[in-house]
């Protein structure tokens, strides 16, 4: 049976951060996807996104991806620590607690999984939790970067440890990470 739904338009734009290409999508008046372009993550994210959202792409701009882009220089020139962009995270609603969780880490700071499952009241949860984060489609904007392991090294993240590494350095100039 074919599905007569509508379908939703995301608008498609490509940024060159410092540390590799990022693909950003728009849905509406809100950003639904930051991420790493050219990594696995970012299709899964991108496929996942089209699917729930009932959506096709177009590559072409729109407002909230310029001023995605305008925030994003501004954040990687160290002139903005907090951003303004509307999101719309797309998951699970236990993804969605995780995320909200990320979202609440200040800029400078790290928090470990364990934390974040603390924070969440999962505490036999971790993996899930892990695995949550590493779902996350809003790189940078939802601040997966600042999450660490429990012995304070930096682990896994879909940009590379390389782009991790580079975005806590912008925001812990005091404390290096290298």
């Amino acid at each position: 049976m074919k599905d007569l739904r509508r379908k939703q338009v995301v608008f498609i734009q490509y940024y060159n951060s410092p540390c590799g290409e990022i693909i950003l999508a728009s849905a509406g008046d809100c950003l639904c996807l930051c991420d790493w372009n050219k990594m696995p993550c970012a299709e899964r994210n991108k496929h996942r996104l089209m699917r729930l959202l009932n959506a096709e792409c177009i590559i072409a701009p729109s407002a909230v991806l310029e001023e995605t882009k305008k925030e994003l220089d501004e954040y990687f020139a160290g002139k903005r620590h907090t951003f303004e962009i509307p999101l719309h995270p797309v998951g699970t609603d236990f993804q969605k607690q995780v995320w909200q969780a990320l979202l609440e880490i200040p800029y400078g700071e790290t928090r470990t999984y364990k934390e974040i499952a603390q924070k969440i009241n999962k505490m036999k949860g971790i993996r899930a939790v892990a695995q949550a984060i590493g779902a996350n489609g809003i790189s940078i904007l939802i601040p997966c970067h600042r999450v660490i392991g429990t012995n304070r090294s930096l682990t896994g993240y879909a940009g590379g440890i390389e782009a991790k590494r580079l975005l806590l350095n912008i925001e812990c100039q005091n404390t290096p990470y290298g």
